[in-house]
């Protein structure tokens, strides 16, 4: 059965991949370069969030929590650098396609709650590969650092979302935000996992 054309924007990510690169590392780079992306702009939302939660708490929680989200896009980029490519430029990444549709949160119990939904994601993509057959330990080796700082991630910020939430007087409305946050997630998610099964039958 003949297979879809790939995107314009995974041809566009394709295209930056240097020409010499066998089909099947070069699937690998495209894979971990949006995994880079993902904990790049994800970083995004914790200085967001450094801003408008000025507790020494959480200023503390954030700070590590943000030092441990560079340091994933470190290791994802060394992965990517042992491989013989380079991280590539994702303009339609996880992040951005979750922006599109969600807007920019301001207040910091959305961004709180939005910071969970992409974290429990992140939590689920790592582990939901970790169970692949056939992946390179070294790769394993990575995926199971960054899975690892993923769930106190997920505890600390959700933590955070109920205790304003009930401050405020509205004890449902961080679990609420979260709710709209998850359904967006999945109309993304989809979107993501077509881009995929497309980047597996190009590089086959």
């Amino acid at each position: 059965m003949a297979t879809a054309a790939p995107s314009a924007a995974l041809d566009a990510v394709l295209s930056r991949l240097p020409s010499d690169l066998d089909p099947s590392v070069a699937r690998e780079v495209v894979v971990y370069s949006y995994y880079r992306d993902a904990e790049l702009r994800g970083s995004n939302l914790l200085y967001l969030l450094l801003r408008v939660l000025d507790d020494p708490e959480s200023q503390i929680a954030l700070s590590e929590h943000l030092a441990d989200e560079t340091r994933h896009a470190w290791l994802w980029t060394e992965r990517i650098r042992e491989l013989g490519g380079v991280p590539l430029s994702i303009e339609d990444g996880y992040q951005v396609r979750i922006g599109k549709r969600a807007g920019r949160p301001r207040r910091a119990i959305e961004l709180l709650a939005l910071t969970v939904v992409v974290e429990q994601r992140a939590l689920r993509r790592y582990q939901e590969h970790l169970k692949r057959r056939d992946v390179p330990e070294r790769t394993l080796e990575v995926l199971r650092a960054v899975t690892k700082d993923e769930g106190w991630h997920i505890d600390w910020v959700r933590r955070k979302g109920r205790e304003l939430a009930a401050r405020d007087g509205a004890p449902e409305l961080f679990d609420e935000l979260v709710d709209k946050y998850r359904r967006i997630d999945r109309e993304v998610m989809d979107e993501i996992e077509d881009l995929e099964r497309q980047l597996v039958a190009a590089a086959a």
